[in-house]
């Protein structure tokens, strides 16, 4: 069964923000909304080998995290850039490298996080995965799909409900960081949250990114960094600026949680 909406009590950011009034104007109901990125799926347009395969994939990996996520043993470097966030009742933009989802989806689990998927057979049963462990699937990674997907991802912030990028995803370049969490930050007034996770042992799988399977019983380092803000009305420049910091951000992440195991 897919993990359940937050609360319909949940509200945005304080009223009269950015972010209300965005919610104001695209009039997205709320209820439709949470239909749509929290349950699963129809996959009627799919054959039926594939909706088979979907269902199987989705299954399981949602097994395998579940199974190798409970023998994991986490060290957590700046927990306070998240504690700074929640206290101030910001809502939060998660950022990171697709090759690190496995673990990703076992520590945020269960928090209502609504993640950026593409509207593929991979995206699908990825989708499938993430919503089984409590999580939102937004729909979308290039021409209108995108900006469905975008669309629903501003309609979140606004009722409450933090969002995440896989900021390389869903095909790359590797460790290149796109502009969707700057551009949806400078949208919603949303603080962005880089974070990062290295595990000491793992599988690498021969794919574009390097996806990474954690073995059981290993040690992880989730490590995060400084919240990003994004002005609304900010000039070329400095959105130029946001995008340049994001990335230089998440890539001393990346060094540091690669050489933390290399002590």
């Amino acid at each position: 069964m897919a993990g359940q909406p937050p609360s319909m009590a949940l509200g945005g950011g304080r009223d009269g923000s950015p972010s209300q009034r965005s919610a104001r104007g695209m009039a997205i109901d709320r209820v439709e909304l949470f239909r749509q990125v929290y349950e699963l799926a129809d996959l009627s347009i799919y054959p039926a080998r594939d909706r088979w395969l979907i269902k199987g994939a989705g299954l399981l990996f949602y097994g395998l995290i579940a199974l190798i996520g409970r023998t994991v043993r986490w060290t957590i470097v700046d927990w306070h850039h998240y504690e700074a966030l929640r206290r101030s009742g910001q809502r939060i933009i998660y950022a990171f490298w697709h090759n690190r989802v496995f673990l990703a989806t076992w520590f945020w689990r269960q928090r209502g996080i609504v993640v950026m998927t593409s509207p593929s057979f991979d995206g699908e049963y990825i989708a499938r995965f993430i919503q089984r462990f409590g999580y939102g699937a937004a729909r979308g990674s290039s021409g209108r799909a995108a900006t469905r997907a975008f669309r629903q991802m501003v309609a979140c912030l606004d009722f409450g409900v933090d969002v995440a990028f896989t900021i390389d995803g869903p095909r790359g370049p590797r460790y290149v960081a796109k502009p969707g969490a700057v551009r949806l930050a400078m949208r919603t007034g949303a603080a962005i949250l880089p974070f990062h996770i290295s595990a000491e042992h793992y599988w690498e799988v021969n794919s574009w990114d390097g996806f990474q399977i954690p073995r059981p019983f290993t040690r992880a380092v989730l490590l995060l960094g400084r919240p990003i803000c994004v002005p609304a009305e900010g000039s070329p420049l400095e959105i130029a600026g946001r995008q340049r910091e994001l990335q230089a951000t998440l890539e001393d992440l990346r060094r540091r949680g690669d050489r933390w195991w290399a002590k």
